[in-house]
């Protein structure tokens, strides 16, 4: 008796549904959904990565170019701030080890790694006689 009244239910509450019985269709008559369908649940993931991308990649991705530039245009005579804070003018560079020699104060010479070079405060001084560039 019980479960003849919790098909009759069940039987009701799927009749006032589209693709019940009484709308005449099942699982095999309702229409496929079509690609622009996921597009919708997507929306917020794809809205979150484009906010990623322009707040965070983008920026980061600019500055880590900008320092690629600074290292590659080091030169001697510049003075220099390393990742670990030493303020020091570059004496020496050495290309095929990526090693900066740096001079923190008279005959102290430290070698770094170029790549903890973070910063140029000035850049190197002109010879000693030359012309200054005209503006």
């Amino acid at each position: 008796m019980m479960n003849l009244f919790c098909n009759d239910l069940c039987m009701r509450v799927m009749a006032g549904m589209p693709g019940g019985p009484a709308s005449g269709g099942g699982a095999a008559g309702a229409p496929a959904p079509g690609p622009l369908a996921l597009l919708g649940p997507m929306t917020p993931f794809i809205l979150i990565f484009l906010i990623f991308y322009f707040l965070i990649i983008a920026p980061q991705r600019k500055q880590q170019k900008e320092t690629e530039k600074m290292l590659k245009a080091l030169k001697r005579g510049d003075r220099v701030v390393t990742s670990g804070g030493l303020h020091g003018i570059i004496t020496d560079i050495k290309e095929a080890e990526k090693i900066v020699v740096i001079q923190v104060a008279p005959n102290v010479r430290v070698d770094v790694s170029r790549s903890a070079v973070t910063g140029v405060t000035r850049e190197a001084a002109p010879a000693p006689g030359a012309k200054p560039p005209q503006p």
